[in-house]
């Protein structure tokens, strides 16, 4: 009996040993290698193309601020991302230009910073956030035309954008064929973008949505266009226009980034 006591309780300080012996090596913890390195931030419009318009903000000023704070805060929350832009003064590019960019910088994700307007209403608001696909309603396509009309201040865009219409719906449903290959990756964080519009910025969500966009087609990567709200609304182009809006709208998008990066690497 004395024996088998003596070898239990040199069996317990074995343990207890290997278990101090243990705890004292470093586990190693595999690092995860990033899915989303490089961001490019387009700002919609710029330079002789000022977009939609309210009482006395453009949309073109207005995305510049909202692009190059989002942009600060990116860099600040996470120094790792380099964070791109398409443009950072008032200048015009054209809209082949700017998918190009992204492409040639290998980019992992493509935000394009808009604001939205109506014609039939000044009490219409919230955010919505696009990515390409085919458009189910008119207001989707009206979107999407608004947006790409913009072609026509450029020259030779027949020959550039292969004859394409920005009047006809028929070359609208072609074009959202394209960015199939994203379409997840693109959904994933436009919807993230959409929440946090609701849960950070309290902002009306009017959701997410597929249209034909120009800026996206030839994008290779996950691609969104936010509109980050109406001009075309007094109280929306006010908060739009203000540096506590703008901040605000650049805040929200960032704790979207920051859940769908995070979502990408695990």
């Amino acid at each position: 009996m004395l024996k088998v006591l003596k070898i239990l309780i040199a069996a317990s300080c074995l343990s207890l040993s290997l278990a101090f012996a243990f705890r004292e090596i470093p586990v190693p913890v595999k690092k995860v290698d990033s899915k989303v390195n490089v961001v490019v931030i387009d700002a919609g419009h710029g330079g002789h193309d000022i977009g939609t318009r309210g009482r006395k903000a453009r949309e073109a000023n207005v995305a510049l601020k909202i692009a190059l704070a989002l942009g600060r805060k990116i860099k600040q929350d996470t120094p790792e991302v380099k964070v791109l832009y398409t443009r950072d003064t008032d200048e015009f590019i054209e809209l082949a230009e700017r998918s190009a960019f992204a492409n040639r910088n290998n980019a992992d994700l493509f935000i394009s910073i808009h604001c939205n307007s109506t014609p039939n209403s000044k009490s219409v608001r919230g955010t919505e956030t696009y990515v390409m696909g085919l458009h189910k309603t008119n207001g989707n396509l009206e979107v999407a035309k608004r947006e790409n009309s913009v072609i026509l201040k450029e020259t030779n865009y027949k020959q550039k954008y292969k004859g394409f219409d920005p009047d006809s719906p028929l070359a609208h449903i072609m074009l959202a064929n394209y960015q199939s290959a994203f379409i997840s990756s693109s959904l994933r964080f436009a919807d993230s973008v959409e929440r946090k519009f609701q849960s950070v910025s309290d902002r009306a969500s009017r959701g997410v949505k597929q249209a034909g966009f120009l800026v996206l087609w030839r994008t290779t990567m996950p691609s969104v266009l936010i509109e980050t709200g109406f001009l075309s609304t007094p109280e929306e182009e006010e908060y739009l226009n203000s540096e506590d809006g703008q901040d605000e709208v650049a805040q929200s998008i960032l704790e979207a980034f920051k859940v769908y990066k995070k979502q990408m690497d695990n």
